[in-house]
């Protein structure tokens, strides 16, 4: 499924990161006790009715500052070039500045459906200052107030008004991403995968403009290879923002059913690589850690070892993710990559039956008893899978508030002992007995 973006763009303390909130609200992606991953975010994924799209939030514009903050601006820039919708976010209780009419500039030059959010409408300034606004010279005007939840279904209303229906996929055809930062080798992988030129590879960061779906058959069986657009626009490299590559990634990972997260082996690990990770695992998806450029490096042997380490001590929150070194540019172990995206797409679609699962959980419990809290002491009474992509258990308990993290964890590795789930992430819900099971 196709997810539309949505951009949030403005000058400074209109109120863009309350909105940001607001919209997102308690669906916020942020993993819990996983290092590595960060909790302030300027992405979110949003659900309305029949509806879900990304949402970014950008810097504030402002001309004021010593300098013309151009970081900021060319976030601004590339976020207006990936959104399909923008969200112009104004301060009614100031009324229009300067900056406002920056952004406007900005604005009327991308073309894009504008929705001018006139925010704080709360205040006692405000009814001085909207109408104000109708001079920006946009179709589209909501009155909202983030902090008082005014306004913000209308807002919604407008902002997937637009939106097309969700495009149905073929099922049958296993879809897997390549994602990773700027210039791990992504393009030249799927090049290597094909062996056909039929994406651009270039040494230079941010040559793929967008993510390219290609067919292709590998054994009598049917794929489609997701290439990720790296960040360029207008010959210039934006590698003071490489954060904003997370979204091409995230728009190509919601159409996946299997994610390569590709590493540089001469670079090594950086935060960004674990951030994209968070985004694959949060969705759900299978994902296998592509080591890049191997041929560059010397005593393969210990370096695998030495690099291995250093993969599970970084991302310690997908332990089961498969690791395969390979070269794209020399094809030296590219072999052994094809075998392993079959194995965990299966790992992802595999259903347990029920007696088998709860023959496990039942001698996991047993095996440890969780511990007692005031007196009460956690009870599992049945387990049953419930879907896949990924994997889902349900557990029957006496209190789900009973549940520990860490124990939920020792039962997540028992079930992977048990039954092979490599590269897939698994799902464990508890459920009060009797409360609904889904």
């Amino acid at each position: 499924m196709k997810k539309p973006v949505v951009a949030l763009v403005g000058r400074p303390n209109v109120g863009k990161s309350t909105l940001f909130n607001r919209l997102v609200g308690t669906k916020i992606a942020i993993i819990e006790d996983i290092p590595g991953i960060t909790r302030d975010r300027i992405y979110g994924d949003v659900k309305f009715g029949d509806y879900a799209f990304h949402l970014i939030d950008t810097g504030g514009i402002d001309i004021s500052a010593e300098k013309f903050n151009d970081e900021i601006k060319i976030q601004a820039e590339i976020a207006i070039e990936e959104a399909d919708v923008i969200v112009f976010v104004v301060d009614a209780k100031e009324g229009i500045t300067t900056n406002d009419l920056v952004v406007k500039d900005m604005l009327l030059k991308a073309n894009k459906k504008v929705i001018v959010a006139i925010n704080k409408i709360d205040s006692k300034l405000a009814k001085d200052n909207i109408y104000d606004f109708y001079e920006l010279g946009f179709d589209n005007y909501i009155n909202i107030s983030s902090e008082q939840n005014e306004g913000i279904y209308e807002l919604l209303m407008e902002i997937t008004s637009g939106f097309n229906e969700v495009e149905e996929e073929d099922n049958d055809i296993i879809k897997f991403s390549v994602i990773g930062r700027p210039n791990v080798g992504k393009s030249s992988l799927v090049n290597a995968i094909l062996n056909e030129e039929r994406v651009i590879v270039s040494p230079i960061a941010g040559t793929t403009r967008d993510a390219i779906d290609t067919p292709f058959t590998y054994h009598n069986e049917k794929f489609v290879v997701i290439d990720t657009a790296g960040m360029r626009k207008k010959g210039r490299i934006y590698e003071t923002v490489e954060k904003y590559s997370l979204l091409r990634s995230m728009k190509a990972i919601d159409r996946s059913d299997v994610c390569l997260l590709v590493i540089d082996a001469q670079t090594g690990i950086i935060e960004h690589d674990k951030h994209i990770a968070g985004y694959a695992i949060e969705a759900g998806k299978p994902i296998i850690i592509v080591v890049n450029k191997w041929d560059v490096i010397e005593d393969k042997d210990e370096q695998m070892k030495k690099f291995t380490k250093d993969i599970r001590n970084n991302f310690q929150f997908m332990p089961y993710a498969p690791i395969v070194y390979l070269s794209a540019k020399t094809r030296k172990r590219l072999h052994t990559l094809m075998p392993q995206v079959i194995k965990v797409y299966q790992n992802s679609t595999k259903f347990i039956a029920t007696n088998l699962i709860n023959d496990c959980i039942k001698d996991a419990y047993n095996l440890n008893l969780p511990p007692s809290y005031k007196g009460k002491r956690l009870k599992i009474y049945f387990c049953n899978q419930v879907a896949i992509k990924p994997p889902t258990f349900n557990m029957q308990v006496n209190s789900k508030g009973l549940v520990h993290f860490s124990y939920q964890r020792y039962l997540e590795n028992k079930i992977r002992e048990s039954f092979d789930f490599e590269g897939t992430p698994i799902v464990i819900q508890f459920k009060n007995k009797g409360e609904e099971k889904l």
